[in-house]
C-alpha cells in the first residue's frame, strides 16, 4: 500500500471552513500566507509519502533495542530524522530568534498529521522535542534559551518529557523523585522515570530531558514540584555535547505498538540538571509542554486513522469477492459503509484538530482571551476525540481486511497497534474529559454555549440550502446545550465524571455535523455534500445516547459492590 498526505483535504479545511487567511493577515503571520501555507503543505507531504513512510514497517518489524547501554534504532530511523531536521520541520513554529521558522501551529497540526500518517514511531521524536521548545520559549531563563534551542530547533539534539515514576502513574503530585541545590546554581536530580518517549537515540549529538522533582523545601502535591532540564551530555564551553550525565537508560519496553519508538525507564543519579520556571512551579512549565503534545497527539489519532483508512480502501477495492455491482467488496453494502464511516469521522476529527491550532495561532497573534479559552476548551476534544477515531478507523480496517487483518503481513494490525496508546498517553482520554467538564467549565459554560451558538447561527444560514440537515444539527445542539446546563449545574463533581466522556464524544459528534455541513454549503453537489449528508443523517444522531448518559450523573455507579464487579 501507497501512503499519500491529503493535500486538498487539509487546504479545503484550512481555507474554506477555518479562514486561514484571517491568520496570514495578522501582523505575527504576515509572511505565512495562503500560497506560501500551499507550498509547505506539499513540501511536508513529499516528504511523508517519498521518505518517511516506507519506514512504517520497518519500525514495527525491527524495534528500537538497547545493547547494553546502546540504544539502537529501527533500520532507516537515523536518515528520516535527519530529512525532518535538515528540512526544518521540527522547529516549524518555533521562534525564529533560535532558529525556528515561527510558522503557524495550523500547518504544524497538519504537517505532523502527516508525517504520523506516515511513520508515528518516528513523527514522536520531532513532536517531543515540538512541546519541549515551546516550554523553554516560554519559561527558560535566556541562558538555557541561548544554549539549547538552536539545536533543538535544528534537530542536533532531541527533547524528552519526563513526568511518570512506576508508583505514581497520572498522580504527578505523588513522585519522589528529588532536586537538591548544587553550589554553582546546578541541581543534583535523583530518581526513576518510566514511560518517556525517544528516552534515548542513535542519531542525535544529545538527549535533553525535561524532568519533574521536587526540591527539599518543596511541599507535597502538585503544588511542591519544579521542572528541570537534564542532558544526557553536559554542554562544554563551547556548548556542545560534553561529558556524560549522571543518568542512565535501564530499560526499553516490549509494548503492544510503536515498536520503533524507543520508550524508555530513566535512572536519574545525582544527575547535573538546570531549573527551568519559577522553584515549586514546575507544572506551570510542563503544562505547556503536554497542552502542545495533546493537540499533537489528536493528530497522531487522525493520521493514523488516515492511513489506516487509505490502507483498507485499497483493500477492499481489490478484493474480489461475491456478487456486487463493480465485483469488489468495496461494492458491498456493509463495507461502504465502514468506508463513509471512516471517511466522515476522519474529517471531523481532523477539522476540530485544524480549529483547535486555529484558536491558538489568534491567540499568540491577538493575544485575545477569547481565542485563548476557546483553544484550551477545543484541546481536550481534538486529543481525545482524533485518538478515539484513530482507534475506531484502524480497527474497521483490520475487519475489512477480514481474515487478513488478523495476519500481520498486510500491516493492517499494526496501525491498530500502534494508535491505541494515544488514548493513553498525555493525559488518558478520561482526564481530557475531566478537564472539560470541570476546569473548562469554570466559566460557567460561557465558551461551550458559545461554540454552540456558533453552530446553531451556521445552521439558520444553511436552512435555506440543506433544510434537513439544518434541523438536524440544530436541534442536536438544542441537546447538546441542555446537557452543558445540566453539566454546569452540578456540584458534585463525580456527577460530572460519570459522564464526562459521554459529554465529550457528544461535543464532537456535534462539532463533526457543524464542519460536514459547512462542506456541503461549499460543495453543493459534490462529494462532500454526499458525504456530509452520510455523517448527519447516520452518525450525527449518535449525540442522543451519548447526552443520555451524560445526563446520568452518578447514581448507581457505585452501587455494585467491589467483590461483584
Amino acid at each position: 500500500m501507497t501512503f499519500r498526505a491529503r493535500l486538498s483535504e487539509y487546504e479545503f479545511i484550512l481555507n474554506t471552513l477555518l479562514n486561514y487567511a484571517e491568520i496570514a493577515e495578522t501582523a505575527k503571520f504576515s509572511e505565512a500566507s495562503p500560497d506560501v501555507a500551499s507550498a509547505i503543505l506539499a513540501e511536508a507531504g513529499r516528504l511523508a509519502n517519498d521518505t518517511l513512510a516506507p519506514l512504517q514497517r520497518a519500525g514495527d518489524v525491527s524495534p528500537a533495542v538497547l545493547d547494553g547501554t546502546v540504544l539502537r534504532t529501527s533500520p532507516g530511523f537515523a536518515a528520516g530524522f535527519r530529512a525532518i531536521a535538515d528540512g526544518g520541520w521540527v522547529g516549524i513554529s518555533a521562534d525564529p530568534d533560535y532558529g525556528g521558522m515561527g510558522l503557524p501551529m495550523s500547518l504544524t497540526t497538519a504537517v505532523m498529521e502527516m508525517f504520523s500518517s506516515a511513520c508515528i514511531s518516528l513523527q514522536l521524536a520531532p513532536l517531543l522535542t515540538q512541546g519541549q521548545i515551546e516550554a523553554l520559549e516560554d519559561h527558560a531563563s535566556d541562558a538555557i534559551k541561548a544554549l539549547y534551542l538552536p539545536k533543538l530547533n535544528a534537530g542536533e539534539w532531541i527533547g524528552t518529557m519526563n513526568l511518570t515514576e512506576p508508583h505514581a502513574g497520572s498522580d504527578v503530585g505523588a513522585l519522589t523523585s528529588q532536586a537538591v541545590p548544587n553550589d554553582d546554581g546546578t541541581y543534583a536530580i535523583t530518581g526513576q522515570k518510566i514511560y518517556i518517549t525517544w528516552g534515548d537515540n542513535d542519531f542525535t549529538s544529545n538527549t535533553c530531558h525535561l524532568v519533574l522533582a521536587r526540591l527539599p523545601d518543596g511541599p507535597t502535591g502538585t503544588k511542591g514540584i519544579s521542572l528541570f532540564i537534564v542532558p544526557k551530555f553536559l554542554p562544554d564551553k563551547a556548548g556542545n555535547a560534553g561529558d556524560a550525565n549522571s543518568l542512565s537508560v535501564v530499560s526499553v519496553e516490549h509494548k503492544l505498538g510503536l515498536h520503533g519508538s524507543p520508550t524508555c525507564v530513566m535512572q536519574y543519579d545525582g544527575a547535573t540538571g538546570w531549573l527551568v520556571g519559577a522553584e515549586h512551579d514546575g507544572m506551570a512549565a510542563m503544562f505547556t509542554m503536554m497542552n502542545n503534545a495533546r493537540l499533537g497527539v489528536g493528530g497522531q489519532g487522525i493520521g493514523v486513522a488516515e492511513a489506516a483508512y487509505q490502507q483498507a480502501l485499497a483493500y477492499a477495492q481489490d478484493r474480489k469477492q461475491g456478487k456486487s455491482k463493480g465485483g469488489s467488496i468495496a461494492d458491498h453494502a456493509d463495507v461502504r459503509r465502514m468506508l463513509m464511516e471512516s471517511k466522515a469521522d476522519i474529517f471531523a476529527a481532523r477539522t476540530i484538530a485544524l480549529d483547535c491550532a486555529r484558536a491558538i495561532d489568534m491567540a499568540k497573534a491577538t493575544g485575545d482571551r477569547h481565542w485563548q479559552d476557546r483553544a484550551g476548551f477545543l484541546t481536550p476534544i481534538a486529543k481525545a476525540f482524533g485518538t478515539e477515531i484513530g482507534m475506531r478507523v484502524s480497527e474497521t480496517g483490520v475487519q475489512i481486511h477480514g481474515g487478513m487483518g488478523f495476519v500481520e503481513e498486510t500491516g493492517a494490525a499494526q496501525f491498530y497497534r500502534d494508535v491505541r496508546v494515544t488514548a493513553i498517553y498525555e493525559g488518558t482520554n478520561g482526564i481530557q474529559a475531566m478537564d472539560l467538564v470541570a476546569r473548562k467549565m469554570l466559566d460557567g459554560g460561557d465558551m461551550a454555549h458559545l461554540l454552540i451558538d456558533e453552530v446553531e447561527v451556521q445552521a439558520e444560514r444553511a436552512r435555506t440550502t440543506h433544510p434537513k440537515m439544518a434541523d438536524a444539527v440544530w436541534n442536536a445542539c438544542e441537546s447538546l446545550r441542555e446537557t452543558t446546563e445540566w453539566m454546569v449545574a452540578q456540584q458534585d463533581l463525580d456527577d460530572r465524571f460519570a459522564g464526562a466522556v459521554p459529554y465529550l464524544m457528544a461535543f464532537a459528534r456535534v462539532l463533526g455535523g457543524h464542519y460536514h455541513l459547512a462542506a456541503a454549503m461549499a460543495d453543493i453537489g459534490g462529494p462532500r455534500e454526499t458525504l456530509a449528508r452520510f455523517y448527519i443523517t447516520r452518525m450525527l444522531p449518535q449525540h442522543i445516547g451519548y447526552l443520555a448518559h451524560a445526563q446520568a450523573g452518578s447514581e448507581g455507579l457505585f452501587d455494585l459492590l467491589d467483590e461483584m464487579l
